[in-house]
Parts: structure tokens; sequence; C-alpha cells
């Protein structure tokens, strides 16, 4: 059953890194865009860069479950600010839907913070090493 558990904590990480590579890929081919959105909320384009390297970075190192953790972090505090600051308080019921969908994301990724990736990760490769 172990190995199981392990295989699906490797597929579950491949999966929510995956969403946040796909996305800030798709940031990055819309940049201009995603800073006009950005601006239409308050916030100064000068934080699509370290959004970028949040959701490209953090989406690789969940992956590859390298630094988990602090991969975990960043992500569930990215998650928990997103649906605060674009998806809060709208009437509009695909924005509640975003606004839920951002904070299970936070959930989950507080839960992998708080047990880590399994051994199928380059973590558990340095613990061995």
């Amino acid at each position: 059953m172990n190995r199981l558990y392990n295989l699906v904590d490797l597929i579950g990480r491949v999966f929510l890194g995956a969403l946040f590579i796909w996305d800030g890929w798709t940031m990055v081919q819309n940049y201009a865009g995603t800073a006009d959105y950005m601006a239409q909320h308050g916030l100064p384009a000068i934080l699509l860069p370290p959004t970028l390297a949040t959701l490209l970075g953090g989406g690789v190192l969940v992956a590859l479950g390298l630094w988990t953790r602090l991969a975990a972090l960043a992500l569930g505090l990215f998650c928990l600010s997103t649906a605060l600051i674009f998806h809060a308080g709208s009437a509009d019921f695909n924005e509640q839907i975003q606004f839920w969908k951002d904070l299970a994301l936070s959930g989950g990724f507080l839960v992998l913070l708080a047990n880590g990736a399994r051994t199928l990760s380059v973590d558990a490769l340095m613990r061995h090493a």
C-alpha cells in the first residue's frame, strides 16, 4: 500500500505543478494582457515577474518534489491572495467558482506544506544522500 501512496503523491504533485506551469506560461505568452488585468485590480505591473517566478518555479518544484514545503507555502499564499484580490466579493457566479477553487488549492498546498513530498521526490533523494 505504501508504494501506491508514493505513486499517488507523485501524480498529485505533477498535476498540481502542471496547473501552475501552464498558467505561468500562458501569462508569459500574454504578458501585456496579464499586466493590464492586474492593473484593473489595482496591482502594478512590477509584480508580474515575481508572480511568473512563483507560478513557473513553484510548479516545477512541486512537481519534482524539490523544496516541496517551501514551494507549497509560496503557491498556497499565491492562491489565497489570488482568491482575495481577484475573485472575492463578486456577484458573478464564475468569479465565485474561481474564488472557491483558489481557496481549495490553497488548502491542498497547506496539506502539502504539512506533509511534504513522499519517497518519489528529489527531497527524499536528498534526505538519503
